[in-house]
């Protein structure tokens, strides 16, 4: 009978506060890592116990910081993945919550580049067999890049679960920033009508762009007197967010809250919260090296430990994670 490798879990420094929480979340036992830095901006990765015929989850978030930008991020997390490959890692999984370079998945201009098909690229030469990720801006786009397995996770029933537990008696509806996010939203209203067992309206924001100048625009749906519940992957400036928040409200919306799974860029969160057409910002700590605004009572955020401890949890025991989409937390053993 063979003997029963336990598998390993790694987390670069400037991942090291998330990693330790979903790390404890899958009742993991964290691999120690060796990192130097030398002048010039070189580095060196290197697990401190052995990593020979196991599987390494390796935890990485791409949101990127002064001391620690998107491409060096990146580059540390391929280059640990290579080490892991040569060190005799039998698995390496890359646990990517924020995902960058995602956004740019197809060609909208003549010469476009699609960055998502490159960074796939580079993760499957360095090593990855399996990627997990949280709310990529296009799933389809991220399994067509990628030649190895990846598990998409959605923070949508932990959304969903926040705000079903504070909804009042008034009518609610979930909005689209834009016409590209309805299905997102689409399937969020599903969620949380489920969860409330009483209709949710579905409303979204139609632009209309003439040589990238937004010409008109206006929302498809009716907002009037309900509270409104705006839904979207990612939170950068927060322009987006806040256009779509102000048109809800001058169309007769009660109230407004915005909902983003990542808040890679501290700036987008403060302009949200400086503006009165919003009530509530819900995130999740995705991107939480990166520090969000001082404690704010318009500021909510969720954890995904659970949720990604979950997962890895699942997949070590074989089973689906099929589940983790539309429940939170799941209890069976399903």
């Amino acid at each position: 009978m063979s003997q029963r490798v336990d598998p390993g879990f790694v987390a670069l420094s400037e991942s090291a506060y998330l990693g330790a929480l979903i790390c404890h979340e899958a009742g993991l036992v964290q691999t120690p890592l060796e990192e130097r830095r030398f002048e010039g901006g070189e580095f060196k990765l290197r697990p401190l116990q052995s990593v020979r015929g196991r599987t390494a989850f390796v935890l990485q978030t791409l949101a990127g910081s002064e001391d620690a930008p998107v491409g060096e991020r990146l580059v540390r997390l391929l280059f640990l993945l290579n080490g892991l490959r040569d060190a005799g890692a039998a698995r390496r999984v890359a646990v990517i919550p924020y995902l960058a370079y995602a956004r740019k998945e197809r060609r909208t201009q003549l010469r476009d580049p699609i960055h998502t098909r490159y960074v796939a690229q580079l993760l499957e030469a360095s090593g990855a067999d399996h990627i997990i990720s949280l709310d990529v801006h296009n799933p389809a786009a991220l399994d067509n890049a990628f030649r190895i397995p990846v598990d998409h996770l959605t923070a949508l029933p932990m959304f969903a679960d926040h705000f079903a537990n504070r909804a009042s008696g008034g009518a609610l509806a979930v909005a689209s920033p834009d016409i590209g996010g309805i299905k997102r939203a689409q399937i969020f209203r599903e969620l949380l009508a489920a969860r409330l067992r009483r209709p949710v309206e579905l409303i979204f924001i139609e632009k209309r762009r003439a040589s990238a100048v937004v010409s008109s625009e206006g929302v498809v749906g009716d907002p009037t007197e309900r509270h409104v519940i705006i839904i979207d992957d990612l939170c950068a400036t927060g322009g987006t967010l806040l256009n779509a928040a102000t048109l809800c409200r001058r169309a007769g919306a009660r109230a407004v809250d915005v909902c983003v799974t990542h808040a890679p860029l501290p700036a987008g969160l403060r302009t949200l919260i400086a503006s009165d057409a919003i009530s509530e910002i819900v995130v999740t700590d995705s991107a939480a090296s990166i520090g969000q605004p001082a404690a704010e009572q318009k500021l909510v955020t969720l954890s995904i430990a659970p949720l990604f401890g979950q997962a890895l949890r699942r997949i070590l025991d074989g089973k689906p994670l099929a589940p983790l989409l539309t429940h939170w937390p799941v209890l069976t053993d399903e």
